[in-house]
């Protein structure tokens, strides 16, 4: 084998290489980027879920406070009811 045939076969084996390698690292960003994408997805479904909670305590905090004055209320006006001689 002379040097030229040597030379050639290098370049050659190099190129293979070179573009298995380039495919190798392509798949490997593609894999990369969609779990990027699946994280930042995740995220952003994790914070509006948290929004969401913290609305709905605050909604039954009210409510609960709504219930607690209605039986008062309703407590208040059968002791009335009770003290005018009838029954509840």
């Amino acid at each position: 084998m002379d040097g030229a045939l040597v030379a050639a076969v290098g370049v050659i084996g190099s190129a293979v290489v070179t573009g298995a390698a380039a495919m190798y690292g392509s798949k490997v960003a593609g894999r990369a980027q969609r779990e990027g994408s699946a994280v930042t997805g995740f995220n952003s479904l994790t914070d509006q879920l948290q929004e969401e909670r913290k609305e709905l305590r605050t909604e039954v905090a009210t409510l609960k406070a709504e219930l607690a004055a209605e039986r008062a209320e309703s407590a208040r006006l059968r002791l009335l009811v009770q003290s005018l001689g009838g029954s509840p």
